[in-house]
């Protein structure tokens, strides 16, 4: 395992109604190999863990910091297309929820990740286009529109 990826929202909705090929919730107290730390971390009641097609949150997008920001793929840093459209489809899921009036939070964290290295990042996903979205190793992003 390398990334983990929890989400948590204030809708009791159940998130496994968006599960693909690509992306994957489970609650996060079901979810066999889970960081209770990270899950204590993330804010509103309704935790889940996001897998992806590789079992585990590695075929997402992700960078290990902010430097670059959010960003179209570009040709000198390859991305597989699972990755992006995997990405692509967790960006709809939260925009969704937020736009049925929910709040959300996700902790993209590295396996080994000590508490005190998780960073809060928020994220207005309205200046934020689908294509740019991508993950920040061991941060929290905090979603609003």
């Amino acid at each position: 395992m390398c990334y983990s990826l929890y989400l948590s929202t204030d809708s009791p909705a159940d998130l496994r109604v968006y599960n693909t090929d690509l992306v994957r919730f489970q609650k996060a107290e079901d979810y066999e190999y889970k960081s209770a730390f990270i899950i204590n971390l993330l804010e509103f009641p309704h935790r889940w863990f996001v897998g992806s097609k590789s079992g585990c949150s590695c075929t997402f997008r992700h960078l290990e910091a902010t430097e670059l920001w959010f960003g179209a793929p570009e040709d000198w840093y390859e991305e597989g297309q699972v990755n992006l459209d995997a990405t692509e489809q967790l960006y709809d899921v939260i925009v969704r929820l937020l736009r049925s009036g929910q709040r959300v939070d996700c902790i993209d964290s590295w396996a080994g990740t000590e508490p005190r290295d998780i960073k809060t990042l928020p994220v207005l996903v309205d200046a934020v286009p689908r294509e740019a979205f991508r993950l920040f190793e061991n941060y929290r992003f905090v979603f609003d529109q």
